[in-house]
């Protein structure tokens, strides 16, 4: 059995997008450059994953249920909070807190590293890249 897991490459895509919108509202070139590849990268090792994986309806239902949540906040922040300044502020702070929640996310994978005694289900270069990118 592999150690890759699709979540950090979904929540990544999704936060991605996030940013991207948010950089698109406040007309910020380097938030939206810097996302638009970031996103472009992660449709990349979603499309890879979904290929190989052998569970490809509950990796493709992921992504749908995830991009329709996305949809569903966008429409939110925009019919909800028509002024533009507001609209900044509330998602800056939604899509910061979902940041922080990604980068907490690993601690599920330290609880069954401890119960088990065992690295075998750590990616090892996830860890280390997603330590190098928060310390940025």
């Amino acid at each position: 059995r592999s150690n890759i897991q699709f979540l950090p490459f979904l929540t990544t895509h999704v936060n991605n997008l996030g940013w991207l919108y948010y950089g698109f509202l406040k007309s910020d070139w380097t938030l939206i450059s810097v996302n638009c590849i970031g996103a472009s990268l992660q449709s990349l090792y979603i499309l890879v994953y979904l290929r190989f994986t052998p569970e490809k309806g509950s990796v493709a239902l992921k992504c749908l249920l995830s991009l329709g949540v996305l949809l569903l906040g966008y429409c939110y922040f925009y019919l909800q909070i028509p002024e533009v300044d507001k609209r900044l502020n509330q998602l800056g702070l939604f899509f910061s807190i979902f940041t922080i929640s990604m980068y907490l996310s690993p601690l599920t994978d330290l609880a069954k590293i401890i119960r088990s005694k065992s690295v075998k289900c750590l990616s090892f270069p996830l860890t280390v890249t997603t330590f190098l990118t928060s310390t940025s």
